[in-house]
C-alpha cells in the first residue's frame, strides 16, 4: 500500500492509503466529501528511525570495505532478568 496525499479546499490536507498506481487525481474528502485534488509530495524517507538508518549505512559501507576482526570479542556480563518476569503466568 502506498500513501497518497490530497488537499481539500475546506478541510486541508489528508492522506489515503491505496494500492500502488491506483490513486486518482481527485478523491472525496473523508470529512466534508468535497472533491480534493492530489498533492505530489516527497516520499517519507526522512522518517526512518535513526537506528535503522545507521544500520543501513553500516551495511552499505561493509559491502565495499568490510571490517576485519583480529580477535575474539570480550564476553559481555550476563544481564539480570527483567523484574516483571516472575509475575508472568506460567504454562
Amino acid at each position: 500500500m502506498a500513501t497518497y496525499e490530497y488537499r481539500c479546499p475546506e478541510c486541508g490536507r489528508f492522506e489515503v492509503h491505496l494500492p500502488i498506481g491506483t490513486a486518482t487525481a481527485v478523491h472525496d474528502c473523508p470529512r466534508c466529501h468535497y472533491a480534493a485534488h492530489r498533492v505530489f509530495s516527497p516520499p517519507y524517507l526522512s522518517q526512518v528511525p535513526s537506528a535503522v538508518s545507521a544500520a543501513l549505512v553500516r551495511e552499505e559501507q561493509s559491502q565495499e570495505a568490510p571490517d576485519v576482526v583480529t580477535g575474539v570479542p570480550a564476553q559481555r556480563r550476563p544481564q539480570p532478568p527483567h523484574p516483571a518476569l516472575p509475575h508472568l503466568p506460567r504454562p
